[in-house]
């Protein structure tokens, strides 16, 4: 039986944790879409308050989804390109699996 990481696995617990709000997925893909964004900024198209975009923004940082940039009074967010590999590579692997099965299931069908 193959050995399992916890490392791995903690890191995509984190991130699936950190993606389960649905105010952070979309602070997520707007600094996708956007590029680096200010805090006050990223308050303005939340719909939520500075304290509560600067929680989110913790959150995603300590899963490694955004990096942080200060400059002088003002923080800056930015999506981390590489930061959703480990999910992704997740899904490719029980999305294989998965698509394996349920042709396997159609096949029986037949």
């Amino acid at each position: 039986m193959k050995e399992i990481s916890q490392t791995a696995d903690t890191t995509i617990d984190m991130q699936f944790k950190a993606l389960s709000d649905g105010t952070r997925r979309a602070l997520l893909e707007y600094l996708v879409r956007e590029g680096e964004q200010s805090v006050h900024a990223l308050t303005a198209i939340a719909g939520v308050s500075q304290p509560m975009v600067s929680r989110h923004m913790a959150k995603l940082k300590r899963t490694e989804l955004v990096t942080v940039r200060r400059a002088g009074r003002e923080t800056f967010y930015a999506a981390r390109a590489k930061g959703l590999a480990p999910v992704v590579q997740w899904m490719a692997v029980y999305g294989a699996l998965w698509s394996q099965r349920f042709t396997a299931l159609e096949g029986m069908e037949a």
